[in-house]
């Protein structure tokens, strides 16, 4: 049987994300510049616009920044406002903290929201507080909530075991995010048996800067055959050499690598049982 567990409102919204019938997401996270600085990025509209078009499914932007981007860019991509930061400069990088409110994106035209949390990080518990109540302001506003959930921190060995990687993915879940961004484990196997334990969709974050373009798309592939939903990635299409043709290979990479049947409707959220 199918139990349907959103609003028309949210479920309309998430379908704008998952904009293709394949269920998968090609998400352009543009956030980095509060935690690192500029990057490099140039001219931030003109940067959105040459993303625009290629296929990229949202982009991940800062409050601040819709002031200097133009709104038609997003005829056919979304609109994520990132709530949370911190900065490389502080005396704990990986405590992140609200900086904007569900209300206040939603009043900017969001179609969705995120928010970064790290397992691990000595301010942990703030970070987790956090994440429950913009989840419960997201049901007020009916407003998608994607999670960017790390194991980071003084007592984490291996950010990447996949029992961490699982443990935060099921965290966001539990907690109310209907999307999870999250660290790639390593080899398909291993990321399969990760999205097996968790109820809604997983993508996996794009990683370091890759050497190429080659590279970066092995990278991607490997994730999909383990099952994720899609891939957000950042700073190898942003620092790219032409962000636009880079973005491009990624979205008929992602949109056109055939899918495993998965067990939910992504855009309903319909989860089925036998």
């Amino acid at each position: 049987m199918a139990v349907l567990n959103a609003s028309f409102a949210r479920s309309l919204r998430l379908r704008r994300l998952f904009r293709r019938d394949d269920g998968r997401l090609l998400v352009v996270p543009l956030d980095h510049f509060v935690t690192d600085g500029p990057l490099g990025r140039g001219d931030l509209n003109a940067l959105v616009g040459e993303i625009a078009g290629t296929g990229v499914d949202a982009v991940v932007l800062h409050k601040g920044s819709l002031r200097y981007v133009d709104p038609g860019w997003f005829g056919d991509m979304s609109l994520i406002v990132h709530l949370s930061v911190s900065t490389r400069h502080a005396p704990d990088p990986d405590a992140k903290y609200l900086v904007a409110h569900v209300e206040e994106a939603l009043r900017l035209g969001a179609d969705a929201v995120s928010v970064h949390v790290n397992l691990g990080s000595p301010q942990e518990a703030r970070q987790i507080s956090d994440l429950a109540a913009v989840a419960g302001e997201c049901d007020r506003w009916n407003l998608p909530l994607l999670a960017m959930m790390y194991a980071r921190g003084p007592q984490i060995i291996d950010s990447r075991a996949p029992e961490l990687v699982a443990h935060a993915a099921i965290l966001a879940a539990d907690l109310g995010a209907d999307i999870v961004k999250t660290d790639y484990v390593g080899t398909p196997g291993e990321m399969a048996d990760v999205v097996r334990s968790c109820p809604i969709p997983l993508v996996v974050a794009g990683g370091p800067r890759s050497a190429d373009t080659e590279t970066l798309l092995a990278y991607v592939s490997d994730a999909l055959r383990g099952g994720v939903a899609g891939v957000a990635v950042g700073r190898n299409v942003f620092q790219s050499d032409r962000p636009g043709w880079t973005a491009s290979a990624l979205a008929r990479l992602v949109h056109e690598t055939p899918s495993i049947p998965d067990r939910y409707d992504v855009a309903d959220r319909l989860v089925v049982t036998s």
